[in-house]
């Protein structure tokens, strides 16, 4: 692929839109499990983040059903922290709420990674990276495996009184974003070959990570629980991934891309909307 058929290596992810049945147990959720601050608030929905970051923008839709877990749509989203101890803080917090799932850890060689389910079933992860110095690659490819890390070990090492009482002033981001979707090749040939980013690996037929500039993953899709799932349905759930580059220009490259691979879009100037095969919705803007 050529260099101008790429995400600039500037490229990241923002805030991820979920669609909710319940808005108050969801916010009181993300506030008080997740620490994060309510932005704005209006009839049509709930903007939460940490500082002026936006993390999660919760739109109401009472009168939608919850997918089912074999259909296509969002695996979690992943909340990102600077330290140890800021990832330790919240996690304690996530672990203390009642309606707060808990759901497993692994240490991924690049990162350690917690993860829970908020009461309407969406996937969250809560990670630190290693820095990018220790990271493995051969051949294009980052080394990442799933191996056990203990919660209370971990907590018990980098919880500090500090990282509690500052817990909702520490930074966080969206580090990356992981779909359910259908198949694994037809993930590809949209996430990197149409959409421009670069793979930096893959499980076989079961699993695709890629990214921009040479992140460990912005994206992945799996079909764990999905294989074989069409186009999704006006679900509760994934609303909207908002993916953020640097100008104005690298949008128009997209929505040309997008135009060459027949994918119907909608192009603004500073963004760019449009579906992946399974209807998941995505926004590309300038940010």
């Amino acid at each position: 692929m050529l260099k101008e058929d790429k995400l600039a290596a500037t490229t990241h992810m923002n805030a991820v839109q979920l669609k909710v049945g319940d808005m108050k147990t969801m916010s009181e959720y993300y506030q008080q499990a997740l620490g994060l601050a309510v932005l704005d608030e209006t009839a049509e929905g709930t903007r939460l983040g940490r500082g002026t970051q936006e993390l999660v923008n919760l739109q109401n839709a009472p009168g939608l059903q919850l997918p089912s877990r074999n259909e296509a749509g969002l695996f979690h989203t992943a909340l990102l922290f600077d330290t140890k101890a800021d990832l330790a803080a919240t996690v304690l917090s996530a672990a203390q709420f009642d309606q707060s799932r808990f759901v497993g850890s692994s240490d991924h060689l690049v990162s350690e990674a917690f993860y829970f389910t908020d009461p309407e079933g969406n996937g969250i992860e809560l990670y630190w990276d290693r820095p990018r110095d220790t990271w493995s690659w051969s051949g294009g490819e980052v080394a990442m495996d799933t191996i056990y890390l203990d919660p209370n070990k971990f907590l018990n090492e980098h919880l500090n009184e500090q990282a509690i009482t500052g817990q909702r002033q520490a930074a966080a981001d969206i580090g990356h974003v992981h779909l359910q979707v259908g198949d694994v090749a037809t993930a590809r040939q949209f996430y990197v070959n149409t959409l421009g980013f670069d793979e930096t690996t893959a499980l076989g037929n079961q699993a695709l990570f890629v990214s921009a500039g040479g992140y460990h993953h912005h994206m992945a899709m799996n079909v764990w629980n999905s294989r074989g799932a069409g186009p999704r349905k006006d679900t509760l759930g994934l609303g909207e991934v908002l993916i953020n580059v640097p100008t104005e220009d690298e949008v128009g490259k997209l929505a040309e891309r997008l135009a060459f691979a027949k994918v119907e879009n909608h192009h603004t100037g500073a963004e760019l909307r449009f579906k992946d095969p399974w209807n998941n919705a995505l926004r590309v803007a300038v940010g």
